[in-house]
């Protein structure tokens, strides 16, 4: 019940955000949703580095987005790779270097903070460009996402048998993954009759490589909290753990859809 409950709470008002708030403050809003999550991953890698400034990885975040989509962001040119070039490399060892951190955490915090800056910034970078240039084309990645999941979540539940993978989320099965690409293509299916004057089969080919992506995503943040031993990012979302827990489909999602529409030039119009 408190799942559905954060659910219906939370869809509604992202909704709202999507389509009615101008781009910069739809980035400012979604820049700090997107410290939560940053916050919950610097404590869940802090197990191996305690002593790293890895609370840096929240500001890290915003600016990384900054830097891989500078015109939707800040409204100018940048070189935004050489940007996040030195910000994540110079940048974050020099942090870890001022710090003072012990010689043995050196490494794992740099990695840390690299690896979190791109994990939770490319995410926060596509969904500000989607919304700045086709805030429908985000609206369906959002419903292949969560239809997806739900999808995997009932069919998994009653009819899963195959672990997908054991060691990482011995909950999920191959029947339930099926069954989230399976839904998440009926919906692209949906929306294009709905939307488009003909049928366009290769959308639902993006939304099920889509679908792929966010199974991915899912389980590369249960292999983060296995391998730091907790079961939950946190517990700010009653029935959904943290925020990382329930982004963390997105996170790999985001990106790639950004990739496959750019890639198919669908971007180029704007709206679908």
């Amino acid at each position: 019940m408190k799942r559905l409950i954060t659910a219906a709470v939370g869809a509604p008002l992202a909704l709202w955000a999507l389509f009615r708030l101008p781009t910069g403050l739809f980035f400012a809003l979604a820049a700090v949703l997107f410290c939560f999550p940053a916050w919950e991953f610097s404590r869940i890698q802090g197990r191996w580095a305690p002593a790293a400034p890895l609370w840096l990885v929240v500001p890290l975040v915003p600016l990384t987005a900054v830097a891989l989509a500078p015109g939707v962001v800040v409204g100018q040119p940048l070189d935004g790779a050489r940007v996040l070039a030195g910000l994540l490399s110079l940048g974050a060892a020099v942090a870890v270097l001022l710090a003072r951190t012990p010689v043995e955490q050196a490494a794992p915090a740099m990695g840390a903070l690299a690896f979190g800056a791109l994990y939770l910034g490319l995410p926060l970078a596509a969904l500000a460009n989607l919304q700045a240039r086709a805030p429908w084309w985000l609206f369906l990645l959002l419903a292949v996402v969560w239809i997806g999941d739900s999808a995997a979540f009932y069919v998994g539940t009653r009819f899963g048998r195959r672990r997908l993978a054991p060691v990482v989320s011995p909950k999920k099965s191959w029947e339930g993954g099926l069954a989230a690409v399976v839904a998440s293509a009926v919906v692209a299916a949906v929306w294009t009759a709905w939307r488009d004057a003909s049928f366009d089969w290769s959308l639902l080919a993006l939304a099920a490589a889509t679908s792929v992506a966010a199974q991915l995503g899912d389980l590369v943040e249960s292999l983060l909290k296995r391998g730091a031993g907790v079961k939950d990012s946190g517990n700010l979302l009653p029935g959904h753990g943290g925020f990382l827990d329930r982004l963390d489909a997105l996170l790999f999602a985001a990106p790639v859809w950004w990739l496959l529409l750019a890639i198919t030039g669908r971007l180029a119009g704007g709206e679908s």
